[in-house]
């Protein structure tokens, strides 16, 4: 390939990367991360509400990964109240699998601005054929890809397995229960999705800006690596 079709694939790589830091860094400090309702299902059995009068028991509740906010819906109108997962959640939620997550979001951030900063060495530089060229690059792309997997598998069992609306919607509630009634991933945990997909087509346009996957080796280097031991 050309050198400056590679210039411009390098250069779009490193773009990407970069977006995908800030992206990712902006969905960490969000609270969109879960968008849902919670049910007071004591208040509705006491009033033996169904249809249109369940609406009065329904109510809104929005996270992310490290505050939310709520509507505390109970027959008597809404009552809206913010809340923190530091540290006033952390003795009911699974605390080890939340901090993992943020571990995740930062590990992804910086490797994300890693890659950035060596797809634009490789675009305007010569750089050493280590982790400085296009080893290098397929290594950062990998973990990053690699994170953003892991922050949607461990944030999704937390929220689905271990029903952590439901967890929050009954933090000190001593008379009512409340349940989960409608919950679905918002706009931050949509763009880790996003993130990992950019990282993984960065490792595609280094393969095909020409440069081999690490630890394949063509036919030609067998070859003359065979030729070679038959001298000796």
């Amino acid at each position: 390939m050309p050198a400056q079709q590679k210039k411009l694939l390098f250069c779009t790589a490193g773009v990407l990367s970069l977006a995908c830091a800030l992206g990712t860094a902006a969905a960490v400090g969000s609270q969109l991360w879960v968008r849902g309702t919670v049910l007071c299902s004591t208040g509705a059995l006491l009033v033996n509400a169904s249809g249109a009068e369940l609406h009065k028991f329904i109510g809104d509740i929005q996270y992310g990964l490290f505050s939310g906010q709520r509507v505390r819906q109970c027959g008597l109108g809404g009552r809206p109240f913010q809340f923190s997962f530091f540290p006033d959640l952390l003795r009911i939620i699974p605390a080890s699998i939340h901090v993992s997550v943020i571990l995740f979001c930062t590990v992804l951030i910086i490797f994300a601005l890693v890659g950035a900063g060596f797809f634009m060495l490789n675009a305007f530089g010569s750089p050493y054929e280590t982790l400085h060229g296009p080893v290098g690059l397929y290594l950062w792309s990998f973990i990053s890809c690699s994170c953003g997997c892991l922050i949607m598998i461990l944030f999704s069992s937390e929220v689905k397995i271990h029903h952590l609306s439901e967890k929050i919607a009954n933090f000190k509630e001593g008379t009512f229960t409340f349940k989960t009634h409608s919950e679905q991933f918002a706009n931050s945990f949509w763009t880790i999705l996003v993130c990992s997909l950019v990282h993984f087509l960065n490792a595609l346009l280094i393969r095909f800006a020409g440069f081999e996957f690490p630890f394949s080796k063509s036919k030609e280097s067998g070859t003359i690596t065979g030729a070679v031991d038959l001298m000796y």
